[in-house]
């Protein structure tokens, strides 16, 4: 494939996503993202205190969800289980996939539309650990006793969520098929908790995806026109 090709490939998968960021970023600039910025910041500051002797602990209290803690308990702390980072894995990472896949979908979507996206992601991860536990390790689905005792996974499961339903919103189908490939290989391959609560987020993010097709459809035919040529990147019509 000659260079040419390549370009029109890359505009075709990204152009109506780089659209819509660019010009929320070239009308707001570091305005755009406050709310990414924010996570950012929060992460960096669990991972700091939870490295200390005095702060492991209350960052746990605060953010720490496993799969036998009481529905009430584990709900109070899932919204910020979202920026506590997982323990045996680079915080830099974290920090980059949150900084990158946040800030695209903010500016994409816009703050809450992300958050509530991010927080659906992470809240059906946490319900499936507790069916894939009622299962039991006999099935592909389910999952050892023993990983009632795992945390979560942090941003991780939002991360991907946020990456799906962007990338399927924006027509990117490439991207979108990757990220789901790429995380059942990973579950696959590592069949642990992680792996298997983002293949939970993947599908969650599918299911909204259809449903936001399926709202779209029944909308009048006008408006249904131009919110495809807004996600498309075209201008939109002037009456």
């Amino acid at each position: 494939m000659n260079r040419a090709a390549l370009l029109r490939a890359a505009r075709t998968e990204w152009g109506p996503l780089y659209t819509a960021v660019w010009g929320t970023f070239a009308r707001k600039r570091m305005r755009a993202i406050p709310m990414t910025l924010s996570a950012v910041a929060l992460t960096a500051v669990f991972q700091i205190v939870q490295n200390q002797s005095w702060g492991f602990g209350p960052v746990q209290r605060l953010g720490s969800v496993q799969a036998q803690l009481p529905w009430w308990l584990a709900l109070l702390r899932t919204p910020l289980s979202l920026f506590v980072p997982a323990l045996d894995l680079p915080v830099w990472g974290a920090l980059a996939q949150v900084l990158i896949v946040f800030g695209l979908a903010e500016a994409a979507l816009g703050m809450w539309r992300t958050l509530a996206v991010a927080y659906v992601a992470t809240l059906v991860g946490t319900m499936y650990a507790r069916l894939a536990i009622a299962i039991g390790p006999g099935s592909v689905l389910g999952l050892p006793p023993e990983a009632a005792r795992i945390i979560d996974t942090g941003p991780s499961a939002a991360v991907v969520g946020l990456a799906v339903y962007v990338s399927w919103r924006f027509r990117a189908w490439f991207t979108c098929a990757a990220v789901a490939l790429t995380m059942v290989g990973e579950a696959l391959i590592k069949p642990n908790l992680a792996g298997k609560e983002h293949i939970a987020a993947v599908a969650a993010m599918l299911v909204m995806c259809g449903l936001d097709e399926l709202r779209r459809q029944r909308k009048p035919h006008g408006d249904a026109h131009r919110e495809r040529d807004q996600r498309s990147g075209a201008p939109a019509s002037r009456s």
